[in-house]
């Protein structure tokens, strides 16, 4: 709570160094009446100034807001009052603790938030506890109502109306196939899938400092196969910070462990199987809230899952307190609808589009329809550069994504080279920076660019996603399912195949352990093709 005598506090202050009341005015940019109601308790100064205040006489914003006495626990505003033990919370689902990546993320919106860094800034180092919630709260209403940068050079809608409106469409060819064609694909997206995702698991959060190095030590450099337990020696293990074991590996498993990247897709079945072909944000919401724990969920998806439990219904659920809302999981979570609309992109980004509104807004939704209408479009398309722009086709051309895969892509036919296009990816993003490290952006550039260079290999194709580091095990799984849906379950060497033994295992209640090929049943009678 505001301190009571925060006007006594600036006068000790302002006395101890021998400044007047005119001398602080100037300093601050306000008015010598403005300090001297502050100091005789007529009106308090807003907390830009109070962030002034304190950087001018080097001390903490709490000591000027808050009594030191006070103690949360036992009395607010006069009264008992219960309070959790925020320590026990998550710092990962609590919007205080995540206010340096909410002021960038409105920055990369167009948000003109600017004005306010140092007040993020300081009131991020705040510790935790109510006070620092009630703030947060102030700075989440700055957020949702600043007006966007004049300046700023993207159109970037999130309902699918405004999308569609701002997109261009793509014609795909027409695809006809027989059952058995048709099945090989499908076959293939699921394989392509989850052994892409096998391949980055284990080094999921590692960076490429010592990714590539870990890859040269076991011979694996350039990477062109599974990282294997087996080859982890002691010496090797305790070489690196990057803590590799107890980590689930092809030697050490029995089919495929579980992961959030194939529990989603196997609940997009779920959703398809049990609403249909119709169904809308609020199904998925629920199948989130009846299908899995809230540990299951991350990111921008326990945000939501959160959201949704407070009665935050889509797509509010994707706005609220949610500072994750254009990160990566949206994008890994699309692939489903691609597998059941074969050469139909556009059907396959609306599916997309109504399961990513539930927890993302703008390009975190724009990576689920373009992923969802590669996949769909894979089916039909024999032209790698014609699948991503299918997919592109999605989404509004005057986006950030848009723009810059069709950079990517312009550099790739103008001749770069893989090495250039990779570093060109690492200088934009920093792999270090947990907020590049998991954005949309950085991996759907990373996707599209080993779909290019891979040049319709499966398996260096889906090496070459996980060496670029980032988010190596969605950036597998994504790349595996184009590729397997394109070239079908043949163009997939037994090696890749040979751990899973057929099965996957889900954290999904009352799923559990699965045949991969009852999952690929399941998805034949999902899509609307006549043979």
């Amino acid at each position: 709570m505001f301190t009571v005598d925060i006007g006594s506090k600036l006068y000790a202050l302002r006395s101890k160094v021998k400044m007047s009341q005119e001398e602080l005015a100037e300093k601050l940019n306000v008015s010598r009446q403005a300090v001297q109601k502050w100091e005789r308790g007529i009106s308090n100064p807003d907390l830009e100034n109070i962030i002034k205040i304190a950087k001018l006489f080097s001390v903490s914003v709490d000591s000027l807001l808050f009594d030191s006495s006070f103690r949360e626990t036992e009395e607010l505003y006069g009264e008992k009052v219960l309070l959790p033990r925020f320590e026990a919370i998550n710092a990962s689902e609590s919007y205080e603790e995540l206010l340096l990546i909410e002021y960038k993320q409105s920055m990369e919106e167009g948000i003109d938030v600017e004005k306010y860094k140092d007040l993020f800034e300081v009131v991020h180092g705040m510790p935790r506890g109510m006070h620092k919630v009630k703030i947060a709260d102030v700075l989440f209403d700055i957020v949702r109502h600043a007006p966007k940068r004049g300046e700023y050079a993207y159109d970037e809608p999130s309902s699918l109306h405004e999308i569609r409106q701002k997109s261009k469409g793509y014609a795909v060819k027409s695809f006809s196939p027989d059952e058995n064609a048709l099945k090989s694909k499908i076959a293939g997206a699921w394989y392509g899938r989850i052994c892409g995702c096998l391949l980055g698991k284990p080094v999921e959060g590692i960076r490429t400092d010592e990714l590539h190095p870990l890859l040269k030590d076991t011979g694996n450099y350039p990477m062109k196969r599974y990282i294997l337990r087996s080859e982890l020696t002691d010496e090797i293990l305790d070489k690196y910070k990057f803590r590799l074991r107890d980590r689930a590996y092809p030697d050490t498993i029995s089919c495929a462990p579980v992961d959030d990247d194939t529990n989603y897709t196997v609940l997009g079945q779920m959703i398809i199987d049990k609403c249909g072909r119709d169904f809308k944000p609020s199904d998925v919401a629920k199948a989130w809230l009846e299908s899995q724990p809230k540990n299951a969920y991350f990111t921008a998806e326990r945000m939501a899952y959160l959201n949704l439990t407070n009665g935050y219904e889509p797509p509010h659920s994707a706005l609220y307190k949610n500072p994750y809302r254009e990160w990566i999981g949206a994008q890994i979570r699309a692939d489903y609808y691609g597998y059941i609309n074969p050469g139909h992109p556009a059907m396959a980004a609306e599916m997309a589009w109504k399961d990513a509104s539930v927890s993302h807004i703008k390009n975190g939704i724009y990576g689920a329809m373009f992923v969802a209408a590669m996949i769909a479009a894979a089916a039909a398309e024999e032209d790698m550069k014609e699948i991503i722009r299918a997919g592109l086709s999605q989404i509004p051309v005057n986006s950030r994504l848009h723009k810059e895969t069709e950079a990517l892509l312009c550099d790739y036919e103008n001749g770069m080279t893989q090495e250039e296009c990779f570093s060109k990816i690492r200088r934009k993003y920093d792999e270090f920076d947990k907020h590049d490290w998991r954005h949309t952006l950085s991996n759907a550039l990373i996707v599209t660019a080993s779909l290019l260079y891979g040049k319709d290999d499966y398996g260096k194709s889906i090496c070459m996603a996980v060496q670029a580091g980032f988010d190596t095990d969605c950036n597998g799984a994504t790349v595996g399912s184009v590729l397997g849906m394109k070239n079908g379950i043949d163009s997939i060497d037994a090696y890749w195949m040979r751990p899973l033994n057929g099965e996957l295992t889900t954290s999904i209640f009352g799923v559990g352990k699965v045949k991969i090929a009852e999952l690929i049943e399941k998805t034949m009678t999902h899509i609307k093709v006549e043979f």
